[in-house]
């Protein structure tokens, strides 16, 4: 696995259009940080840990609100072959604020929202709606 980001958003995307329940990706301390600020902004459940020493996953719950699945796409905008950086002032809003931005910071991994308020910039990794 080359992107564990992408892995991550596009197991979600394709779990959620399949009404699954639960998913699960390889665990990685970033891909578990990723899953904590996607929980705190609500579009998953908090992921839990499991397995042993060689093959440790994170188990993520998916939210679903009225039959209708909270993350209906994702996109990844910094890659692994171009990465993307932008200033607070230059994070502005996905779909009128009805989608999130997740930005990789000094601060952590954390949303558009909380960039903004904390004036602090960075990679950015993709958006979700």
């Amino acid at each position: 696995m080359r992107d564990p980001i992408s892995n991550l958003i596009i197991t979600l995307k394709n779990g959620s259009n399949a009404k699954l329940d639960t998913v699960s990706v390889p665990l990685s301390n970033f891909t578990a940080s990723v899953a904590d600020a996607l929980a705190r902004k609500g579009f998953v459940k908090p992921g839990v840990r499991k397995g042993k020493t060689a093959k440790k996953t994170l188990e993520i719950g998916l939210i679903y609100v009225n039959g209708k699945a909270r993350i209906t796409d994702v996109k990844r905008l910094s890659k692994p072959s171009k990465r993307l950086y932008r200033g607070y002032s230059d994070i502005h809003r996905v779909i009128q604020g009805y989608g999130s931005m997740f930005i990789s910071t000094p601060k952590g991994i954390i949303s558009d929202d909380e960039a903004r308020k904390q004036k602090v910039g960075g990679e950015i990794l993709f958006t979700i709606w």
